[in-house]
């Protein structure tokens, strides 16, 4: 089959997930109490249409209800995934922006979206449309239509970067003028200016870079900031008067302390972050989204030896600081930064914070609380109660005594829909 069948085969089969015409009951032996940290067994859920209704040992069942049986199994919310990009895919990221036309990207996008989905995510902030512009509001507008499947969505739009920053197109002809993955602002003006044409445009928040390119130099990580803690305390301003908020990429100091103080809703990748700056997360209630995973995957997947080396010292940095963040309370949320990698692999993310520190219980709350939280969604996703949205997974086994539980998901509902039901 070849690779345009065999997508519109999978978003078919998708886009026909069973729809819910009756009550439904879900069975089975626990479900995950994300708040307390802990099962409880057995497990009934009672769903209409996009909303549950109840949750308990046992539940109503109204004539007419649909029970579904899922075994020796364990319910819990969706997985949330706060750093994706739907428009990248493993390969050269830079030469994609200029390749590929934002049409073609824009189908990969809505593919990555269900395979996102098929492994249990159902929510997920998409964090740069990498150059498509508002293309992302489009795929977030077709999965909310039901045209196509995928999670729900915010979105961004391009980045906000500037001039020679860290997503311009520096390593080319400047004859050529190839165009950059960002949208410029270069003062607190222009980035306000960007920033209301993007929400004009259907973003759901902003996404800033405050810092880049990282360097270890002598053990310690060398990254420039990009905007003064008064530029993005415009932006924060901006976003919460058009009711949104502001989301950055920043790896080190002082840019993650520029973030910090002017009060974003993330601090994304978050290599380097002083006492200083934890002490002001932990007060604002600001997460880290370490996107572990990916400084993984570059450990190996770079260009060539030389840059493997330099990506390996710095995931070793990340590492070490990682450990400090843990110790030091700071909240989290989770984010894999999936896309330069294989989308619907993600849930090592969640392997590889319970591996350097986190407990299963606490990284699934950093990810369902917390995520729920700076997705915008804190009373609606994220936990299993009535009145929320009917996202809910099925997983074999125990994810509080072993994690790698979410790699393999072998139910997935979203709004009351069941996209994907394994024997």
């Amino acid at each position: 089959m070849s690779p345009v069948r065999r997508l519109i085969a999978v978003l078919t089969c998708a886009v026909s997930a069973t729809a819910v015409a009756e009550p439904i009951v879900l069975k089975a032996t626990h479900y995950l109490d994300v708040a307390a940290g802990k099962l409880v067994s057995p497990a009934e859920i009672r769903i209409d249409d996009d909303r549950i209704v109840e949750v308990g040992t046992s539940v109503a069942h109204p004539t007419g209800t649909r029970v579904i049986d899922l075994g020796q199994r364990t319910l819990m919310p969706g997985l949330i995934d706060a750093h994706v990009h739907l428009f990248l895919h493993p390969g050269a990221e830079d030469l994609q922006t200029v390749q590929e036309s934002v049409p073609a990207r824009t189908i990969s996008a809505l593919k990555a979206a269900a395979d996102d989905l098929n492994a249990g995510f159902t929510a997920e902030r998409d964090m740069g449309s990498e150059g498509a512009t508002s293309a992302d509001s489009a795929v977030r507008d077709a999965i909310n239509r039901g045209v196509y499947p995928g999670p729900r969505l915010r979105v961004s739009g391009n980045a906000i970067d500037i001039l020679g920053g860290h997503e311009d197109a520096i390593a080319y002809n400047p004859g050529a003028h190839v165009p950059s993955n960002a949208d410029y602002a270069n003062s607190s003006e222009e980035i306000v200016r960007v920033m209301r044409q993007q929400h004009k445009e259907g973003s759901d928040f902003a996404k800033i870079y405050e810092t880049g390119p990282d360097e270890i130099v002598n053990g310690t990580l060398h990254t420039p900031f990009q905007y003064t803690a008064a530029q993005l305390k415009a932006a924060v301003e901006e976003a919460a008067r058009m009711g949104t908020v502001v989301a950055v990429h920043a790896t080190g100091e002082p840019g993650t302390g520029y973030a910090a103080e002017a009060g974003v809703i993330s601090i994304d990748h978050a290599l380097q972050l002083s006492d200083a700056t934890m002490s002001l997360m932990k007060a604002k209630q600001i997460p880290a989204v370490p996107t572990l995973t990916w400084y993984e995957y570059f450990t190996t997947h770079s260009s060539s030896a030389t840059e493997n080396a330099a990506n390996t010292a710095i995931y070793q940095y990340k590492l070490k600081e990682f450990a400090k963040q843990v110790r030091a309370g700071i909240p989290f949320a989770v984010g894999s930064d999936v896309g330069p990698f294989q989308h619907g692999t993600q849930a090592r993310e969640f392997e590889l914070m319970v591996q350097n520190g986190l407990t299963p219980a606490s990284v699934l709350q950093a990810d369902l609380i917390n995520g729920a939280r700076i997705l915008g969604w804190p009373d609606q996703i994220g936990q299993l109660k009535p009145g929320y949205y009917a996202d809910i997974i099925a997983v074999e086994g125990n994810p509080l005594a072993d994690i790698q539980t979410l790699k393999t998901v072998p139910f997935v509902m979203k709004g009351g829909q069941i996209y994907k039901m394994l024997p």
